[in-house]
């Protein structure tokens, strides 16, 4: 329910339950608080302000782009147009936002691009969304159109497969890192392409700075995954990724879930997606593709098995009533949306923004799962924190809703450590920006290192991170520090 400050200060007045605006008092089911006295309130009043995670933008926010001026709600709805209409070539995004940007602007993204390890693709859906007034510091347009001027030098400990999947894939297309759970890769492109991807070795087609892994959507290329699966009685969980699973034909993710839930040791399995976050409307309009989900989730339950949709909401600008709406439908068809949002600087690394997301999706039932620490991902540096912002801003969101609407903030440790709470690290240095964690459940003989954006840390720590000579003896100590120098130090 929408209050605007008059109704809260009607509220602030009220003395029984009938004097509640909004009609309240004459909702069916409410009439025992009928006359009820309003007790004294122990907590300072809230403002309209702090209720804006209740509001949904549900005007034709698409308009603003002069191609899509007179579109229809109906059209704009429609996958096809989405997909028709996505920017996949610097000239379409010229011609879409020429009008409502500068010169300048635009030769910035032509080099960004040309320095990314990640294409160009962004659906109409996010464009429209993008604040083209100020572009420079929207938290859209950060996570998906790269500008030259936003780029830091790397990291020297940046690698592009920064956490060592392909060292854990025992077939291509599958990752089996953890003792009982694999995440099958069965594709490698997405509705939309981040900058941040930390599948960027693989993901989204060769780029002028990367030269890509594949991963083929082929059913008779699965088998090998499946075999692999069926052989291994431990594995009870199954993630399935790429890629997206938003671009998984229907007929396809009917073979997955069915293929997997005939696997009698499969217990759980989740289908990841950025989709909801980029392009909400093919749960409302891809009949086939959203029938083919529930159907799998039904499956799974008739035989005690859990099936989810995991998704990847990182800024509340990302959600309006188009999402809204497509979350609810799937809530009541009994599918299960849990999030995974990567911190990401300028984008969600405040106490606001992390707060308006959070309550968000918690208030159209998505679960807010995981923040991740940003991934040292080569071409992303400009988009890191460090562990010591990310710990504190932890500690801020932390009792600002429910502990099951909580995110645990992670670090996924370089190498092929796992995930690891933020926190939990046997020993980190705020001057060089090193951090050690122990991931024993997946390799209790080595440690894992993760290393602060040098931009972030004090002038003396940029100072012992320019003279290369140094490098090795600032992890020595670090390492030492950590008082595990009898392991065996994996770095990205």
């Amino acid at each position: 329910m929408r209050y605007t400050e008059q109704d809260i200060s009607t509220i602030q007045k009220a003395e029984t339950f009938n004097d509640l605006p909004n009609g309240i008092s004459d909702i069916e089911g409410l009439e025992i608080l009928d006359k009820q006295p309003i007790p004294d309130h122990l907590k300072d009043s809230v403002s309209s302000g702090d209720l804006t995670h209740r509001l949904f933008e549900s005007e034709s926010f698409w308009e603003k782009i002069p191609a899509f001026k007179g579109v229809s709600e109906e059209e704009f709805l429609s996958i096809k147009f989405q997909n028709k209409n996505t920017v996949r070539k610097l000239e379409k995004l010229e011609q879409f936002i020429k009008d409502l940007v500068d010169d300048n602007f635009l030769d910035q993204v032509k080099e960004g691009m040309r320095r990314s390890p990640m294409n160009l693709s962004i659906s109409p859906y996010i464009l429209s969304l993008i604040d083209w007034d100020n572009p420079w510091t929207d938290p859209l347009r950060i996570q998906f159109i790269p500008v030259n001027s936003g780029f830091e030098p790397d990291h020297p400990k940046l690698a592009l497969d920064s956490l060592g999947e392909q060292g854990d894939s025992p077939v291509d297309g599958l990752v089996h890192r953890y003792f009982d759970k694999v995440l099958f890769l069965p594709l490698d492109v997405c509705p939309v392409y981040c900058r941040f991807c930390t599948r960027s070795y693989a993901v989204g087609g060769n780029t002028d700075s990367v030269d890509k892994k594949r991963f083929k959507n082929a059913p008779e290329k699965w088998k090998e995954a499946f075999t692999y699966i069926a052989s291994r009685p431990e594995i009870e969980d199954v993630v399935i990724s790429g890629g997206d699973a938003y671009m998984l034909a229907p007929d396809r993710l009917r073979l997955i879930g069915e293929t997997l839930l005939e696997i009698p040791h499969v217990r759980r399995m989740r289908f990841a997606t950025k989709g909801p976050a980029v392009a909400p409307m093919k749960i409302l309009s891809d009949e086939a593709w959203t029938q083919a989900l529930v159907e799998v989730v039904k499956l799974g339950r008739e035989k005690g098995k859990e099936v989810v949709l995991h998704t990847h909401f990182n800024s509340a600008n990302e959600i309006t009533d188009i999402t809204r709406r497509a979350m609810l439908k799937l809530f009541q068809n009994g599918v299960t949306v849990r999030n995974q949002s990567v911190l990401i600087k300028g984008v969600n690394d405040t106490v606001d923004t992390m707060v308006e997301l959070i309550r968000k999706l918690s208030y159209m039932n998505v679960q807010p799962y995981y923040v991740y620490q940003h991934d040292m991902v080569t071409g992303t540096e400009d988009m890191r924190t460090s562990v010591k912002h990310t710990v504190e801003l932890e500690k801020a969101v932390r009792g600002i809703t429910a502990g099951f609407n909580t995110p645990l903030f992670v670090t996924d440790a370089p190498g092929g450590g796992g995930k690891r709470d933020v926190h939990s690290y046997d020993y980190y240095d705020e001057t060089t920006g090193i951090s050690v964690y122990r991931s024993p459940s997946v390799d209790e003989s080595k440690l894992y290192l993760y290393f602060d954006p040098i931009e972030t840390l004090p002038v003396e720590g940029r100072k012992l991170w320019e003279d290369e000579s140094l490098h090795e003896k600032l992890i020595e100590v670090a390492i030492e520090k950590s008082g595990y120098s009898n392991l065996e130090p994996v770095i990205g």
